[in-house]
């Protein structure tokens, strides 16, 4: 995150805060203030004061020794993923699709060079990477992220993957340019996406686009199998038809859920 901005009307202090929040990892969900302030780079008193602040705003706890997230901060996320209208769109789909399956399936959002999950239903099977609402991973070694990624323009695309991942995981799949290039182009060519341990050992998945009205990709939607269970050709033969039918399902709700009107009506004094 930018501690300075590019305009007059950036502001710092709101900046600083949200960096203080990002701060926490699975790996440090507690930290001191000598942490946090290293973490961020920022000093300790103004460290000091932005984490008394979220105290008093119910986002971070402390027992005198150590700060910590409060689950407020999930109110963040969840604006979003309100906001968007994809969530009440996809529920029922997702769960027919989990249904049909027996597999988890999710909705992952591209922000740069990661995709982040913003919609998921899930079965109790043991996989090698725990996958919840915010979950980031890096794009192009996943099935959601490649759908996503095809659909850039050239430019747009160098621009976003040049950007660092911020998911903290090293992918196992690490292309060249050239097989990059090649891998998108049969993305776009036939729509849809596949992931074969890639992203990690044992993670198997296949993605469709999810589109909006104008026919824009705005997300992706998969099904998601551990690699040990589930053979390619069942993923591709069984799951991958459910799982085109289900995208364009969404899709059309989506873009319906567009074209309805909004009005505000004045309050009554």
């Amino acid at each position: 995150m930018p501690r300075e901005g590019t305009g007059p009307d950036f502001i710092e202090a709101l900046a600083r805060g949200l960096e203080v929040i990002t701060a926490f990892r699975p790996h440090r969900p507690e930290m001191t203030l000598a942490e946090v302030a290293g973490a961020t780079g920022l000093a300790r008193p103004t460290a000091r004061r932005i984490l008394l602040t979220l105290e008093e705003l119910g986002y971070v706890r402390t027992d005198g020794r150590g700060y910590a997230l409060t689950p407020r901060v999930l109110d963040l996320g969840v604006a979003y993923v309100r906001s968007m209208g994809l969530w009440d769109v996809a529920r029922p789909h997702l769960e027919r699709l989990v249904a049909r399956t027996g597999e988890s399936c999710s909705i992952a959002q591209l922000d740069g060079s990661d995709i982040v999950y913003v919609a998921r239903v899930a079965v109790p099977k043991i996989v090698g990477l725990t996958v919840q609402i915010g979950t980031r991973f890096p794009a192009l070694p996943t099935s959601l992220g490649k759908v996503q990624l095809a659909a850039l323009p050239p430019d747009e695309l160098e621009a976003v993957l040049a950007q660092p991942t911020r998911s903290g995981l090293v992918p196992r799949w690490q292309p060249d340019r050239a097989e990059r290039d090649a891998e998108l182009r049969e993305v776009r060519a036939r729509g849809w996406a596949l992931t074969d341990e890639q992203l990690a050992l044992g993670i198997r998945s296949v993605a469709a686009p999810l589109r909006d009205g104008s026919g824009r990709v705005v997300a992706g939607v998969n099904v998601n199998c551990h690699a040990a269970e589930t053979p390619v050709d069942r993923l591709l033969e069984h799951h991958l038809p459910l799982l085109l039918q289900t995208a364009g399902d969404i899709s059309a709700d989506f873009a319906r859920l567009g074209d309805v009107p909004h009005v505000t009506v004045p309050a009554v004094s």
